[in-house]
């Protein structure tokens, strides 16, 4: 009897939520195709929600310190991360493939098939980022330009801009590498990749951009002693895509080891870097139309801007204001997202579709539970939300009342998200590209101009086009989702 209550003791202890919350941080070795499905859900949501929220804080920390430079260094960074956002675009479409590809192997059970397409997804990588980076080395300047830069800016910023967009590959490599992790259940390795990249970007960036001043900024008496040994030059602006850079690279490295090691859930050996043209243009088949479909997406807010635009600066800051606010909340909802992508790519390659299916649906719940109760935070706190950004009435009110529409459809955003992730996760990267396409820039756009000049809804005619939209997109991924033809893809 002894024997049996200690039994019961020891599974109550791994079955509580604490030891469970630890086993998702500290990395889990369960086999994700059978037990509980809400148990892998949360296993795998935990560290990629932690890992999104991470990834989120470079651009704060960057310009929280570049701000005291002035407005012609904000202006670098504003510009070149516009430019960075095809670099994310291309960035991200190539994870797709990668978590796609070695989701299917691993839950084959096909260890050295999963590293082959990991080293592959590699050479992929690597092909991409040289490309972008000689253009961007190149043509720095004159991109500066081309998004209307004044002269001054450009001379400030064409270095700064032409190590981020010569250095991608770390933005490249920090998405490819933690995909390949993602993809074989090892998603607490990913987290710990963007912790230490974090870490090191907030101590370089600050150093590099004020050298011995940032001792001053801090407002921090240093003794002449650490001044004389202080190594840190004063770059300014530039400083900050050094710090970065450097912040990214050591994180990127870290996750290459982690790669090569001898123990873990996917392990690249000497034999696996043998080229393969047929899984490389495997990859290439599933990353292409997923690379367009993020640049589609990304595009289409960028044209509502313009929408925008026509109604003043203060309309314009509004909109940009809550549209921070809603993709910060959104992203645990991104994480639940790779995690049903994750699901979906392993348990068909254990020949599972139907628990695949369940694993999506499940997932899609427990985000509308997640995001409705956010939408319901905004619907109620929309104005002290915004106002914690602004207190410019008219600013304040757009911000206020964007948060407040677009709140509104935020359930069926969290369905919708979950099922196109969990197309790309099945390796079927051109349905969700097709549907980006259509509804964003077929049908969004133009409600969005009809609603905003024609009915006179000003601002508002946006934000209720973002709302119908993605409700619209949910509804359509849901009919298209249980026809079930993402089951038969060959990946």
């Amino acid at each position: 009897m002894s024997i049996n209550t200690e039994n019961l003791s020891v599974r109550t202890e791994k079955n509580s939520f604490w030891s469970i919350l630890r086993e998702a941080v500290a990395g889990s070795e369960r086999d994700f195709t059978q037990g509980s499905i809400g148990l892998a859900i949360f296993l795998l949501s935990v560290p990629m929600i932690l890992e999104m929220l991470m990834e989120s804080v470079f651009a704060i920390v960057d310009i929280f310190f570049v701000a005291r430079l002035g407005a012609d260094a904000v202006a670098v960074v504003g510009l070149t991360e516009s430019m960075l956002a095809i670099v994310y675009a291309v960035a991200i479409g190539l994870s797709i493939g990668a978590t796609a590809t070695v989701a299917r192997r691993t839950g084959e059970k096909d260890a050295d098939g999963a590293a082959r397409t990991a080293a592959h997804a590699i050479y992929l990588g690597v092909s991409v980022s040289v490309v972008m980076s000689v253009v961007g080395i190149i043509f720095a300047p004159t991109f500066l330009s081309l998004l209307g830069a004044e002269p001054q800016v450009v001379e400030q910023g064409t270095t700064f801009t032409r190590i981020m967009l010569g250095g991608n590959a770390v933005i490249v490599f920090l998405f490819l590498l933690n995909a390949i992790f993602r993809g074989a259940g090892d998603a607490a390795i990913a987290m710990r990749v963007l912790f230490l990249a974090n870490l090191l970007n907030i101590f370089l960036a600050p150093c590099f951009i004020y050298g011995p001043d940032i001792f001053a900024f801090f407002n921090i008496n240093a003794p002449q002693w650490l001044l004389d040994v202080w190594v840190f030059p004063k770059l300014g602006v530039t400083g900050a895509a050094v710090g970065t850079t450097i912040g990214r690279g050591v994180g990127v490295v870290f996750a290459a080891w982690y790669l090569i090691r001898k123990s873990g859930r996917i392990t690249i050996r000497k034999e696996h870097w043998k080229f393969d043209s047929e899984i490389f243009s495997g990859l290439v088949k599933i990353a292409a139309p997923a690379v367009l479909q993020f640049t589609i997406a990304t595009a289409s807010w960028s044209a509502l801007v313009r929408v925008v635009a026509g109604f003043g600066s203060e309309a314009i800051a509004g909109y940009v204001i809550g549209l921070r606010v809603i993709m910060f909340a959104l992203l645990p909802a991104v994480g639940l997202s790779n995690a049903a992508a994750t699901l979906v790519g392993q348990n068909l390659g254990a020949g599972k579709p139907e628990r695949a299916e369940k694993s999506v649906w499940k997932a899609a719940f427990i985000n509308a539970a997640v995001l409705g109760a956010v939408g319901l935070l905004f619907l109620f706190f929309s104005k002290a939300i915004v106002g914690f950004f602004t207190i410019e009435p008219d600013v304040l009110a757009y911000g206020t009342s964007c948060l407040h529409i677009v709140a509104y459809g935020f359930v069926f955003y969290a369905f919708g998200m979950v099922l196109e992730s969990s197309f790309n996760g099945a390796g079927d990267t051109w349905t969700p590209t097709y549907l980006n396409l259509f509804i964003f820039w077929l049908f969004e756009i133009p409600l969005a101009y009809v609603l905003s000049y024609h009915f006179k809804l000003g601002p508002d005619g946006v934000f209720w086009a973002i709302t119908v939209a993605f409700s619209v997109l949910a509804i359509v991924s849901a009919i298209l989702f249980k026809r079930g033809k993402w089951k038969e893809k060959k990946v």
